[in-house]
């Protein structure tokens, strides 16, 4: 007989969903921004143009989405993020690489200070777990930029 979960694992388990072999997680190839932008917009909504949301993407070795998580929900102008929670889900998913994704609900693609920060921040928590931050994509209603691409990373 199996132990029965805990509050906590039930909390886990929606705020981090991962592949299983019996499971419809859509497996991806991440290969450009575009594939993860697109793979991302599926999280939002209306809610893309209301506030904050600061998402992860992992990746196996071969660039292959092996589970997503919500870190944060926030208001209009910004999101908090806490890179233990981002590490804790990257060492749970056992991902190879991660792919930082928030929105910019004005509608302005430039990475801000705060996002270039935040990005170097995690970029050196992982690191620490051989976990490599793949981009940071920054989504608006139309359109999206990567900071690799850009070169703030």
């Amino acid at each position: 007989m199996s132990p029965k979960p805990t509050k906590q694992s039930y909390a886990v388990q929606k705020v981090l969903a991962v592949k299983t072999k019996n499971s419809d997680f859509p497996v991806v190839k991440i290969t450009s921004s575009i594939d993860s932008a697109n793979f991302a917009r599926q999280f939002y909504g209306d809610d893309l143009v209301l506030y904050e949301s600061f998402f992860l993407i992992f990746l196996n070795s071969g660039l292959q989405t092996i589970a997503w998580a919500k870190i944060s929900q926030g208001g209009v102008i910004g999101t908090v993020v806490d890179s233990k929670i981002v590490c804790k889900y990257a060492v749970d998913s056992l991902a190879n690489s991660v792919i930082l994704v928030h929105n910019h609900p004005s509608g302005n693609l430039k990475s801000s200070v705060a996002d270039q920060e935040l990005t170097r921040k995690i970029t050196d928590a992982l690191e620490l777990f051989d976990v490599r931050v793949k981009d940071h994509i920054i989504l608006t209603e139309s359109s999206h930029l990567s900071m690799t691409e850009e070169g703030t990373m």
